[in-house]
């Protein structure tokens, strides 16, 4: 039988079943590999030997001195009533002054065998003052045997690692764990390629690991760091680069458009021509679905930048091949409004089959799980005869039931809001894999998408279509200004008085059910603002219409009532038969009434960066400039505050999501590329580390195309098949 190579023997071999369960269970780690992985977070100074006669107060300092007096005291306390209580007093000295040491308790009875008077040693703690005296409460102590002068020397300049730890193991525990296992690192085995490491000046990765965990210098915890982002960065990016090689050797039936069919007769009809970005971005699709292996592309696009229609033409495009296009859309409202639109964009290219219908038309049908039994069949017969080239619907198009005659295109509109699964469910529906188009409305870091979606192709629709207003966006500061409040209900009468309609958008419904689960404790300083329950549509809007809106026609929206009578406010509010609309976050993702120009988010603080920004693109949609205005009670000087005034102040999506991104930190974002499970990204910050991202993303894609099995980098296939345990392998495979 082989022997377990160091890196794989399991910790309970090493450390004892006992720490071994408790890093396994609080820390997710099992194996002597694991463990070496299980980085700093940061590190303590022991501080430079200070002089006893120059102590600063409270600041840790290390000294050398020689015990001259130790005593030890009984004394009663509330602990220990009948006169149990120990307190050891150690004076030192070191020549040039003299400092107390105290100990307590338990804590006692070591340093009463250690320290004995004439014993040389060093101390490091933080310097207080009791009884006018300075001394140093429980420091941590070192006795100098031998050649003190080495000691005083390595033990003094040291730098401490703290460690991500948990209450049942501290972080020196976990220090202690690692010098025992820090000898393995020698044979850890290096996944970076002779030639990449050696061209980069990279340390090799049993020094870096050493240098990590046991550094002597800050230039060595650099070092370190900066080897161990390239091993994340690198073995990432070769993951998502041997994803894109496997996709592009998959069949796909190439989809060309003819010439003067469906698509031609579509953009005759359009009412205006499409923006420069529109027709560069419709221009690298075309191309992507022209060829024999499935498209794979991300269409970021700020809000109202006409994503929908660019999505539209690529569906068009495939139906006049020959195939099938569908769109998936996150919520019912969306996925009744994309179907709205398109069909009024298509006018009688819509109606094929029907009276009055153009002669290269289609029929455009809607799915969703609300529909009725029979328009339901009627749906699905469409979808399987190939009579529907394009359907729209939520995750109803994902069920068994649905068959396609030719699926050639699946646009996911607001990828965030789909598993990996579901996207994955819809592609298995055509006898091909199906191109994929996916689409957002959240700007993401350039680096992010390189990270998170390495896979796709990315188009950027970074341009407003011509006639789109600007926005203006204030922060209401409710609770300090509480008139500027009421000023944001007249601006929203003079809005009303001027044709205009508007939106109020509110964190919860209001009715029983959503009764907001008691989140964990607050922090005081974020004050009351967060104790109360979250404002709720069904209480503003009732407020609303008996107070500052009276006389003004107030309608609600909300996701729990019945989609007919979702359907029947949207259709009212677009057709101006209401002034307010009072919603919650249903309205966030592609509702389009060009003539709301005004927007009203109460306690904005609740909401993500990106999710304030989707929600005031919903005004400023027509020739009338849009007002967002966003009303908090949260202090000035709170972290919610800031991140309101950096949306008040830039409408630049991508910028939004960096600061979102910077304050968030990317677990989050990397959560979704890895089911759920924690980031593997321990040294790499997405956003800092942008150069190394991109570095690392052209190597792997070099190392992949010469060898795509890695066959002569074994240890580079090791590395990924660690970081790819089977869940997250099957993940990436789905994308």
């Amino acid at each position: 039988m082989d022997p377990v190579p160091a890196l794989d023997e399991p910790l309970k071999k090493v450390l004892g079943p006992a720490t071994a369960k408790v890093m396994a269970e609080h820390l997710g780690l099992h194996t002597v590999g694991d463990l070496l992985h299980h980085y700093p977070r940061r590190y303590e100074e022991r501080g430079q030997l200070t002089h006893l006669a120059d102590l600063p107060m409270d600041e840790h300092v290390t000294v050398v001195a020689q015990v001259a007096d130790a005593r030890l005291h009984t004394f009663a306390s509330a602990k220990a009533p009948r006169g149990k209580g120990q307190r050891l007093e150690v004076t030192i000295t070191d020549g040039s002054g003299r400092l107390q040491l105290v100990f307590f308790g338990a804590g006692v009875h070591k340093p009463h065998k250690d320290l004995l008077p004439g014993t040389r040693a060093l101390f490091a703690g933080k310097v207080s003052v009791f009884n006018r005296r300075l001394q140093l409460a429980h420091p941590a102590y070192e006795l100098l045997r031998g050649d003190a002068e080495e000691t005083v020397e390595t033990w003094a300049g040291a730098l401490i690692p703290i460690y991500p730890a948990t209450a049942k193991l501290e972080s020196w525990k976990i220090g202690k764990a690692l010098q025992t296992v820090l000898p393995s690192a020698q044979e850890a085995v290096d996944p970076l390629p002779e030639s990449l490491r050696t061209g980069r000046g990279l340390a090799a990765l049993p020094e870096a690991l050493l240098k990590i965990h046991r550094p002597h210098t800050k230039a060595d915890v650099e070092d370190a760091r900066a080897r161990l982002k390239w091993d994340e960065a690198f073995v990432l990016q070769v993951a998502l680069a041997r994803r894109r090689h496997a996709d592009a050797q998959l069949p796909a039936v190439a989809r060309r458009p003819k010439p003067d069919g469906l698509l031609a007769a579509f953009d005759d009809r359009l009412p205006f021509t499409l923006t420069e970005g529109q027709r560069k971005v419709s221009a690298e699709i075309f191309a992507d679905l022209a060829t024999e292996h499935p498209m794979h592309r991300l269409l970021q696009g700020e809000v109202g930048s006409g994503k929908t229609l660019v999505a539209l033409r690529a569906m068009l495009a495939v139906v006049d091949a020959g195939g099938q296009a569908a769109m998936l859309a996150p919520t019912e409202v969306l996925a009744q409004q994309h179907h709205r639109s398109v069909t009024e964009m298509m006018g009688e290219l819509a109606e094929g089959g029907m009276l009055g219908g153009a002669d290269d038309a289609t029929k455009v049908v809607l799915l969703t799980g609300s529909m009725g039994a029979a328009a339901r069949r009627h749906a699905l017969l469409d979808l399987a005869t190939g009579e529907a080239g394009v359907v729209i619907g939520t995750h109803a198009l994902i069920e068994d039931k649905v068959q396609f005659h030719d699926l050639g295109l699946v646009v996911v509109d607001e990828q965030h809001r789909f598993g990996v699964e579901q996207r994955d469910a819809l592609r298995g529906k055509g006898k091909q894999p199906p191109h994929l188009l996916v689409m957002t409305a959240t700007p993401i870091p350039r680096t992010v998408a390189m990270t998170v979606f390495g896979d796709l192709e990315t188009s950027v629709l970074d341009q407003l279509p011509a006639g789109r207003s600007p926005i203006a966006s204030h922060v209401v500061p409710a609770a300090d200004k509480p008139h500027f409040l009421a000023r944001a209900w007249e601006r929203v009468r003079e809005e009303v008085a001027n044709g205009h309609q508007a939106y109020v958008v509110c964190p919860r419904i209001g009715d029983e059910e959503d009764d907001p689960k008691k989140a964990g404790r607050k922090k005081p300083a974020e004050d009351e603002a967060e104790k109360r329950p979250p404002l709720a549509v069904l209480d503003i809007a009732e407020q609303l219409a008996k107070g500052p809106l009276r006389g003004l026609r107030v309608e609600v929206l909300h996701g729990r009532m019945q989609p007919d009578d979702k359907d029947a406010v949207m259709r009212r509010f677009a057709a101006g038969e209401a002034d307010v609309l009072v919603a919650t976050t249903v309205i966030e993702v592609g509702v389009n009434v060009p003539n709301a120009t005004a927007m009203v988010i109460m306690d904005a603080d609740r909401f993500g960066v990106s999710q304030l920004h989707q929600l005031r693109g919903r005004v400023g949609r027509g020739s009338a400039p849009g007002l967002c205005l966003l009303v908090t009670e949260m202090p000035e000087a709170s972290a919610a505050r800031q991140r309101l005034n950096a949306v008040a102040s830039t409408l630049d999506g991508f910028e939004l999501s960096r600061i979102d991104l910077e304050q968030r930190r990317e677990g989050d974002v990397l959560g979704q590329a890895q089911s759920g499970t924690r980031s593997s990204l321990r040294m790499l910050a997405v956003i800092e580390d942008e150069e190394i991202i991109a570095e690392a993303r052209q190597e792997a894609a070099a190392v992949v195309a010469a060898d795509p099995d890695l066959t002569n980098l074994p240890a580079l296939r090791t590395a990924l098949d660690a970081l790819l345990d089977e869940e997250r392998e099957q993940y990436l495979e789905k994308g």
